[in-house]
């Protein structure tokens, strides 16, 4: 398998009523194609800091993040962006789906931006809803949809571009647990298919003992979490 995402000495902080309070402290980490990693901790631990620096959407103190193997923070912010959108998708835990267009817009929406034609996005994006299991609401807008509806739409957007590794922040954490299991059974499903890296950040134990393996941020450093 080749590494798709890679964290070396990666450092954070932040100034707080003139105190350095470090949050990220020394991480390095690395995820092949394929793999399915959960990232766990308590709620202020630096997860989704940590998701943000890997995303490259926030800019570590030291230390770098390689994606497909081009250094995100020894490069220009534009060259940067271009990383992020060919190779990097993202789920969060509110779908951030545009209220004004329909599924099938949204999804398309990443290819149309990138500059591919508005009827290969469109075919693109209606193969990957039918994937999820949408296929049947392709022209509902999101106020249409329920909740774990519009997570599957929101998956898709992120899978659409075929990115080598999608992070995700909380992706069941709107759901109920009964449309939370639907949605990580999709997930799985698109990781066996695709062959897309998965990086989950999560409070939920359950969806991290169906990842491959998890790690958890503890004083700011990573260590291995043992699945019980």
């Amino acid at each position: 398998m080749s590494e798709v995402l890679k964290a070396s000495g990666v450092r954070r902080s932040y100034n707080e009523a003139g105190n350095e309070m470090i949050v990220i402290d020394d991480v390095s980490f690395s995820v092949n194609s394929g793999e399915r990693v959960a990232i766990i901790g308590a709620s202020g631990s630096g997860k989704s800091t940590l998701l943000n620096i890997l995303g490259g959407l926030d800019k570590p103190d030291s230390g770098d993040v390689s994606v497909a193997g081009e250094a995100l923070y020894q490069v220009s912010e534009v060259r940067r962006s271009a990383i992020r959108n060919r190779h990097l998708g993202f789920v969060y835990q509110f779908h951030h789906l545009l209220n004004e267009f329909s599924a099938l817009e949204n999804v398309a929406m990443p290819l149309v931006l990138g500059r591919h034609s508005v009827a290969e996005a469109r075919k693109a994006a209606e193969e990957l809803l039918e994937q999820v299991g949408m296929g049947h609401r392709l022209k509902h807008k999101p106020g249409k949809l329920s909740g774990g509806e519009r997570q599957r739409v929101a998956i898709a957007r992120a899978l659409v571009c075929k990115p080598a590794c999608v992070l995700m922040d909380e992706p069941t954490g709107n759901l109920d647990r009964h449309t939370a299991q639907e949605v990580e059974n999709c997930l799985d499903q698109l990781n066996r298919e695709s062959g897309t890296a998965f990086v989950t950040v999560t409070h939920d134990l359950a969806l991290a003992r169906r990842m491959d393996r998890a790690v958890e941020i503890v004083d700011g450093r990573l260590q291995p979490w043992l699945f019980d």
